[in-house]
């Protein structure tokens, strides 16, 4: 079996002149989390749509477990579950008679639909509020219990769009913390949103996206050598006085600008690798005592702000 759950090849969709996507190409490693970043209009909920099954893209080729998805969507609606960034619920249902109806839709049985209400129920936190109204849900309560819809019928993987919209800090965290718990239970789960942080902290791998273009795709460690950099975060301790240092380092060639951040200082510096150890070789030579010395990795809004151009369509 593949180490990828899902491919993407070519994926291209247009509405008139504009390009939704162009070209997009993804692979999913199994039991990952990937991010899909990008503003808003730059083509995420087009992409997971497509891949959902929903929607018809225009050209590309789109495998699960490599078996092309064709016309025959009973494999593939087998397979996935996806919540979508506006989730329908309907409020005069009880949280229990919402996913016994999806349920019903799968044509799960009628003993191991209510033993299966009940794991996701717990899974999702909502076991107290099994006879509650959706209406008297909190926004959080809703996102949840929309995620277990998705859930239902134990599909593979996952594809969440926006699932923190709209959602309090708390509640945020409470997501974030859920969808790490899928991914230990052997899910495979394909996240969009623009919100770039709460991506870092739980994606394996991220795609950033703009104006339907893949600009880059991969771990951090892969991303980063994609990119042309203006200047490179260096950050130095030292036993001596920083403000020596850092008139000292001010003088030196590559280096742009220095500023104390606490106990160490930081320098913008416009220089390859070999221009590093040079400077470092000439702080050394001057008789500074240094407790350390490196650069500081980017991490994804760096990332993000420096392969797109803020751009919509």
């Amino acid at each position: 079996m593949s180490d990828s759950v899902l491919q993407v090849r070519h994926l291209t969709k247009h509405y008139g002149k504009i390009k939704a996507l162009e070209q997009l190409d993804l692979d999913l490693p199994r039991g990952s989390v990937f991010g899909l970043v990008g503003p808003n209009g730059a083509g995420k909920t087009t992409a997971l749509r497509i891949i959902a099954g929903v929607l018809e893209p225009d050209a590309g080729e789109i495998m699960i477990d490599g078996r092309l998805l064709d016309g025959d969507h009973t494999y593939w609606a087998a397979k996935i579950g996806y919540m979508p960034d506006f989730f329908g619920v309907y409020p005069d249902l009880m949280a229990w008679e919402y996913l016994d109806f999806f349920a019903r839709t799968y044509r799960l049985p009628a003993v191991q639909r209510a033993r299966r209400i009940d794991e996701l129920l717990e899974l999702v936190d909502l076991t107290e509020k099994k006879y509650t109204f959706v209406q008297a849900l909190s926004r959080g309560m809703q996102q949840r219990l929309c995620l277990a819809r998705a859930l239902v019928h134990d599909p593979e993987l996952l594809l969440l769009d926006e699932p923190a919209s709209g959602l309090d800090p708390r509640a945020r965290v409470a997501f974030r913390t859920l969808v790490k718990r899928l991914q230990q239970l052997g899910k495979t789960i394909f996240v969009s949103s623009h919100i770039l942080l709460e991506l870092a902290e739980i994606c394996d791998q991220v795609a950033i996206l703009e104006k339907g273009e893949l600009k880059a795709a991969g771990t951090m460690a892969e991303i980063e050598p994609q990119l042309t950099k203006q200047h490179r975060t260096l950050r130095v301790r030292s036993l001596d006085e920083l403000s020596s240092l850092q008139a000292f380092l001010v003088q030196q060639d590559g280096v742009l600008s220095v500023r104390q951040d606490g106990d160490c200082l930081e320098i913008d510096f416009g220089g390859d690798e070999a221009a590093i150890a040079t400077l470092l070789q000439r702080v050394v030579a001057a008789g500074f005592r240094l407790l350390s010395f490196h650069e500081i990795s980017s991490n994804l809004e760096d990332l993000y702000l420096q392969l797109t151009k803020g751009e919509t369509q």
